[in-house]
């Protein structure tokens, strides 16, 4: 079951590569989607594919990259989004 979700990071997430190494994340996990900076400091990440995948791409943004300090996570299930073909960093 394909499932689709938008993932707010805040905190220290902005400049320390989170978005990068999102991607990683997402593309070891076979995901679509993308991941951008929003004007407020906080990281966008927007990810559709399995269950299974969706849920460690949202474990692994509560920690992100080594140099982040992630301070909350918001999640939203999304619905017939349409997404680019792989990861994008925007």
């Amino acid at each position: 079951m394909t499932k689709q979700v938008r993932i707010l990071v805040s905190g220290r997430v902005q400049g320390v590569y989170f978005r990068a190494f999102t991607q990683k994340q997402a593309k070891k996990h076979q995901l679509s989607g993308f991941a951008k900076n929003l004007p407020d400091g906080r990281v966008e990440v927007v990810a559709a594919g399995s269950n299974e995948a969706v849920e460690k791409l949202v474990h692994w943004c509560h920690r992100g990259p080594i140099m982040a300090r992630v301070d909350h996570v918001e999640t939203e299930e999304l619905a017939g989004i349409d997404l680019p073909t792989g990861f994008e960093i925007r």
